[in-house]
């Protein structure tokens, strides 16, 4: 394989420093972003050089460049771009970079790059596209083209329609494998990921799939029907694409059938939607945890920062409000024993990072589709095991560091309670907060990080100051 068309993650980032020198150099980026006729010699070297660099690479590598520039030599590389790749490379974007790339250009430029795409990649980036422009293309689309659209347009984003392609290949069960494999050499290309063919009657009904290994290694006088699988791995358009997911993890699957309600083949399912589609979650599921609306271009302005940051931030101020209330009622004990401020923090710490944990494996526990409401006793009853366990082994070692340093049992004592009850408390939490909104049909992670670290913080100052003002003062 050629250095150029090696895509380790090193040899990436080294296109990405290249390009930034090739922009840096003789004020390259200016020129193209001010929109200047460049009639410098070095600087036509360099966007030649730039050019050349960018039409070796593949789309998501050049996706991977712009996500990874600063805005304005994001901007400038964008101009760059062959217009035939535009549209396969704002697939490869993330929705932000993706919001920005398509503000940048003008109705004709957008039209002139989704003409490139299929009508399954048009639907992934129709909902970001300006709806003259989605009308405009409606329009341009052949009958075929046009129906096929709308049909994925039709689904929700996390539904298995959404993610189907329609790029397959299908055949009658009636017809032999030396018929099959001689229309497979009418095709130019195969689509992408064909694994399998999908065999249907004549009213497209899916009658099973043929593997394309089978069809390699058996008979060539042998009948469709009697080589293909019957019973085919399938997938309702309406199901949730977290549960087509998990069946392409749990078969090994690189595609799949999409049948609707009457067995009609409607498209495929195939491994690289799959993996997008878990990347994405992924992605989300980490940024909801911290309490982020939405994706965020690390590179956005910082107004666009703030609106996206700022609504948990002020939930997080009214928590921690609440929590220096709850410090303040016991004053007069801070006053008089000193080291309970040195300690609390410990406490609600502690308590915080054991919350989190158990958090972290229900939510997880739910997006695997492991963990539902009715597990809630269950699983309520063997965190609250964990953290007595932990609690006591945990609150023992803290007491005997606290023993060593104040020489006072009934604090030590005081501080082995507090934490075996901020991390039942925890342990609580852990588990109601995101069983409550799964139920409630909201995001289990959104918040989830935050909410647990305020319960435990006012929760464990509660309980220790509250514990010590009883039996110490």
């Amino acid at each position: 394989m050629s250095e150029l068309n090696r895509k380790s993650p090193e040899r990436l980032q080294d296109r990405v420093d290249q390009v930034m020198q090739l922009l840096e150099q003789h004020g390259l980026a200016d020129a193209l972003v001010r929109g200047d006729l460049i009639d410098n010699v070095l600087q036509q070297q360099d966007q030649t050089e730039l050019q050349r660099r960018l039409d070796e690479l593949h789309p998501a590598d050049v996706a991977h460049i712009l996500e990874s520039l600063p805005l304005a030599e994001r901007l400038a590389v964008w101009q760059l771009v062959k217009y035939d790749r535009d549209g396969e490379i704002l697939l490869e974007v993330s929705d932000a970079v993706r919001e920005i790339l398509i503000a940048d250009m003008d109705n004709q430029e957008i039209i002139a790059a989704a003409n490139m795409l299929d009508a399954d990649e048009l639907a992934d980036l129709a909902p970001d596209l300006p709806q003259d422009v989605v009308r405009e293309l409606m329009d341009m689309l052949d009958a075929q083209q046009r129906e096929r659209l709308r049909s994925a347009l039709s689904y929700d984003e996390d539904e298995v329609g959404a993610l189907m392609d329609f790029d397959m290949v299908t055949i009658r069960d009636d017809v032999t494998l030396e018929v099959v494999s001689r229309y497979l050499r009418r095709f130019d290309m195969l689509p992408d990921h064909t694994d399998k063919l999908f065999v249907v009657d004549n009213d497209g009904r899916l009658q099973g799939v043929l593997p394309i290994k089978k069809l390699l290694v058996s008979s060539p006088d042998a009948l469709v029907a009697e080589v293909m699988a019957a019973d085919p791995v399938i997938f309702d358009p309406q199901a949730h694409a977290s549960e087509a997911a998990q069946a392409f993890e749990r078969y090994d699957l690189v595609t799949a059938p999409v049948v609707d309600a009457t067995g009609v083949l409607c498209g495929r399912l195939t491994v690289d939607e799959v993996l997008d589609y878990i990347r994405q979650e992924s992605e989300t599921e980490a940024l909801n945890s911290a309490g982020l609306r939405e994706e965020e271009d690390i590179f956005a302005s910082v107004w666009k920062s703030v609106r996206n940051r700022w609504a948990w931030l002020a939930i997080n101020l009214c928590t921690a409000l609440i929590a220096s209330r709850v410090i303040g009622l016991f004053e007069g004990a801070i006053e008089q024993l000193v080291a309970l401020a040195a300690l609390m923090p410990i406490v609600a710490g502690i308590g915080g990072n054991s919350g989190n944990q158990t958090i972290t494996m229900i939510v997880r526990g739910i997006a695997t589709g492991q963990v539902q409401v009715a597990h809630g006793q269950r699983l309520l009853r063997k965190e609250a095991g964990v953290a007595v366990i932990n609690g006591v082994f945990w609150g023992l070692v803290l007491a005997v560091i606290a023993f060593v340093l104040y020489d006072n049992v009934a604090l030590s004592a005081v501080l082995m309670a507090a934490m075996l009850l901020n991390m039942l408390l925890a342990a609580l939490m852990g588990v109601v907060i995101p069983l409550a909104r799964l139920r409630a049909g909201s995001d289990p992670a959104l918040g989830s990080s935050v909410l647990i670290t305020a319960i435990t913080d006012s929760g464990g100052f509660f309980i220790f100051l509250g514990l010590a003002t009883l039996f110490l003062l």
